[in-house]
C-alpha cells in the first residue's frame, strides 16, 4: 500500500514540476509577460492547489488504513465481550455447588482471571472511544469506583493491608481514566512501600488522598517524578510511565494534582475534584 502510495507522489510531483516550468516558460517567452507579481500570484494559486491534492492523495490511504484498524478493533472487542461474561457466569454457578477447598481455590482463581480479562477489555474499549470521541465524561460516585478498584487491586495484592474512608462523592469526570488514574497511584504505592503492607485512602471534602509507608523520596525526586520513564528506585518492576499518564489525564480534565513525600516516611498523592 506504501510503495504505492510513495510512487503515486512520485509521478504527479515529477509531472506538476515540469507543468510549473512549461506555465513559467509559457508566460516569460510565449506572451511575453512582464508583471512579476501577477506571475507570481498564478504560480501560487497553482501550488496551493497542488499542494491541497498532495495531501489528500498521501492521506487518503493511511486514514482508510486507520479506518480499517479501528472497525476490525470494535468487532473483535464486542465478540470478546460473550465469552468473558460466559466464563465470569458459569464459573459463578459452579462455586456454588462446590464444597471442595481445592476446587473452590480454582474457579476463585478462574474468576479472578476473568476480572482481569474484564478489566483489559474496559481499557481496550476507553482507548477505542477516546480517539472517536471527543466527551466520555459521565456522572457517577468517586467513593464507589474507588471501592470498586480497592476490591479489584487487593485481589491482585492480596497480603496489602489497603484501608479505605470513603465519603459519597459524585462527580462528572472521564470514569474509565480515572480508575486507571487511580489503580497506577496505588500500584506505585505497593511497588514502592515492600516493607509496609498499609496503604490508606480517604475520600473527603472532593479530594482523594492515597498514602503509603514505604521508602519515599527526596525533593529532587519528587520533582521529577511525574517526568516520563523516571523511576525513583531502578529495581523496581514497570517502565516509570504510570505517573507520567496520572499527570497528563489530571491536566486534561482539570483535577489539581499534588504529592507529599518523605525519605523512609512513605508518599501521600492528592487528587483535587471540583
Amino acid at each position: 500500500m506504501f510503495y504505492n502510495l510513495r510512487l503515486n507522489i512520485f509521478i504527479y510531483y515529477f509531472f506538476t514540476t515540469i507543468g510549473f516550468l512549461g506555465v513559467f516558460y509559457y508566460f516569460l517567452e510565449v506572451l511575453a509577460f512582464d508583471d512579476p507579481y501577477l506571475l507570481l500570484a498564478i504560480l501560487a494559486t497553482l501550488a496551493i492547489f497542488s499542494g491541497v491534492f498532495i495531501s489528500k492523495l498521501a492521506v487518503k490511504p493511511l486514514t482508510d488504513h486507520l479506518n480499517n484498524i479501528e472497525q476490525l478493533s470494535k468487532e473483535t472487542l464486542h465478540e470478546l465481550n460473550l465469552p468473558i461474561a460466559t466464563i465470569k457466569t458459569n464459573s459463578q454457578m459452579l462455586k456454588k455447588n462446590i464444597t471442595n477447598e481445592k476446587d473452590i481455590k480454582r474457579i476463585s482463581r478462574i474468576l479472578s482471571a476473568s476480572d482481569m480479562l474484564q478489566q483489559r477489555y474496559n481499557e481496550l474499549d476507553y482507548m477505542i472511544k477516546t480517539h472517536t470521541t471527543k466527551e466520555i465524561d459521565e456522572e457517577f460516585y468517586l467513593d464507589t469506583l474507588v471501592k470498586e478498584r480497592v476490591e479489584f487491586l487487593q485481589g491482585i495484592y492480596p497480603n496489602k493491608k489497603i484501608n479505605s474512608e470513603l465519603e459519597q462523592t459524585q462527580i462528572t469526570n472521564d470514569k474509565i481514566g480515572l480508575s486507571k488514574v487511580i489503580d497506577n497511584i496505588i500500584d506505585n504505592g505497593v511497588k514502592y512501600s515492600q516493607n509496609n503492607d498499609n496503604i490508606d485512602i480517604i475520600l473527603k471534602n472532593k479530594k482523594l488522598t492515597i498514602q503509603d509507608y514505604g521508602q519515599g523520596m527526596d525533593e529532587n525526586e519528587v520533582v521529577r517524578v511525574f517526568d516520563k520513564y523516571y523511576q525513583s528506585d531502578s529495581d523496581a518492576q514497570g517502565f516509570g510511565i504510570g505517573l507520567s499518564l496520572v499527570k497528563r489525564f489530571c491536566d486534561k480534565q482539570n483535577i489539581k494534582l499534588s504529592i507529599d513525600s518523605k525519605p523512609n516516611v512513605g508518599t501521600k498523592i492528592i487528587l483535587e475534584f471540583k
